[in-house]
This record gives C-alpha cells, sequence and structure tokens, in this order.
C-alpha cells in the first residue's frame, strides 16, 4: 500500500498547461514584460499612497499613531499576505525592467555618435538610476523601521518615539527626503507609463493622465517629506 509520500504529484491538465505556456509566452514577449511593469507598478502607487495616509497620523499624536500601527498588526495573516504581495510585485517589477533594459540595448548595440532627448522627460530618462536606488532604500527602510536593526533609539511598539527619534537627525531626515525626491521621478514617469502598457492611453486622455500623475506624485511625496520637516523644525516632538 502506497503512502502519502509516494503518491504521485497531480497531473497537469492539458487545459492547465495550455495556460500555463500561454502565459509564459505572453511574458516572453515585450508587450508581456510590459504588462507586469505596469501592473505591478499599480500596486506599488497604491501601496506608497495608502502608507503615506497612514503615515499622516504622526501628526495626531503618539496615542493615535500607535494605535493605527497595532492596528495593522491585529490581523498578522493579512498582513503577511500584503507583505507577501508586495515582495513578489517588487521582484516582478525589478525583473521585467531589468529584461526591458537588455532588450532596448541589445537592440541598439551601437550608441549614438550624437543623441539628443526627443519627446522623453527628465524622469524616463532617470529611471535607470531611480530604480537601483529606491530599490536600495526601500532595505534601509526595512532595517530601519521595521526591524530596527539600524536605529539607535529603537523600541517595539512605539513607532511614534521611532519616527521621532529617527528624524530628529538631520542625515536620517536627508535619506528619506532625497529618497522621496528620487520616487517622484519614479512615480511621476511611472504612472504615465503604466496608463500605456495596461492599454489606458489614447491621445484624447493623454493630458489628462500627465495632470493625474503630476498631482499623485505632489500629494504622495509632499506627504512623506512633510513628516522629517516637521521633526527637523520642531512642530513634531
Amino acid at each position: 500500500m502506497a503512502t502519502n509520500s509516494q503518491l504521485p504529484a497531480p497531473a497537469i491538465t492539458a487545459p492547465e498547461q495550455r495556460d500555463v505556456n500561454w502565459l509564459v509566452a505572453f511574458y516572453r514577449t515585450t508587450v508581456g514584460k510590459k504588462v507586469v511593469m505596469g501592473i505591478t507598478g499599480l500596486i506599488g502607487v497604491l501601496f506608497v499612497l495608502g502608507h503615506m495616509a497612514g503615515n499622516r497620523q504622526v501628526f495626531e499624536g503618539a496615542g493615535v499613531f500607535n494605535r493605527y500601527s497595532q492596528l495593522l498588526r491585529t490581523s498578522m495573516e493579512l498582513l503577511w499576505a500584503v507583505r507577501i504581495v508586495l515582495f513578489l510585485a517588487v521582484v516582478f517589477h525589478v525583473i521585467a525592467a531589468y529584461q526591458l533594459a537588455r532588450t532596448s540595448q541589445k537592440s541598439r548595440p551601437v550608441e549614438y555618435a550624437k543623441w539628443k532627448a526627443v519627446n522623453s522627460t527628465f524622469a524616463s530618462r532617470t529611471m535607470r538610476w531611480t530604480g537601483p536606488l529606491l530599490l536600495a532604500f526601500i532595505v534601509y527602510h526595512l532595517l530601519h523601521f521595521t526591524t530596527g536593526d539600524l536605529h539607535g533609539d529603537f523600541i517595539e511598539g512605539d513607532v511614534y518615539h521611532n519616527v521621532i527619534s529617527a528624524f530628529q537627525i538631520w542625515w536620517v531626515s536627508a535619506i528619506y527626503i532625497v529618497a522621496m525626491l528620487a520616487l517622484s521621478l519614479h512615480l511621476y514617469h511611472g504612472i504615465w507609463s503604466l496608463s500605456q502598457s495596461l492599454g489606458l492611453s489614447h491621445p484624447k486622455y493623454s493630458d489628462s493622465v500627465r495632470t493625474l500623475a503630476t498631482i499623485l506624485t505632489i500629494i504622495i511625496i509632499a506627504g512623506f517629506i512633510l513628516i522629517p520637516v516637521a521633526v527637523l523644525s520642531g512642530l513634531l516632538v
């Protein structure tokens, strides 16, 4: 009699195999990679918008902000589900971005003798730099405020104290402000390009999409930067 460990793995049916093959084949195309960039980018935009809105509660005082932080941990299953989704989104976003960049380089192995920016913005031309910078910042941010490994005065559970004590150090605030400025460039171009990647762009709505990208970027970045500025200026203590 066969034990559970000896039972054969469930076979993939023909329709399921066709679906897997189609997804793999689609991802191998440039369009497929851009769609992945668009979907993972949208997840990122929604996250930073929600993260900024939640962080704004620091202005309500220690009690409110710490209760908000504790509320996020009431369902560890949900918290870890969100973390896993975000982790996978970052991984697939980075992989797709790298592969698209390599494809672009292979299509033009010889650099232009004279290059001039046409129909591009400063934000789009700096995506290859802001991306790695933000990836490094995410690692720093997690080690700083989540685990406390890079926080010299970290108190588990007292998120308000951790924020205030961290941003009272000018160079820590400077790191966050510079990172948010990099995020502003990445966000602006990302919001614009994800509308194209997901097939939502149309010449009729181009100006509206750019306006939306500008407004969202300003709201998100201003919301983040205001916190270290308020701490440095003594408005938050």
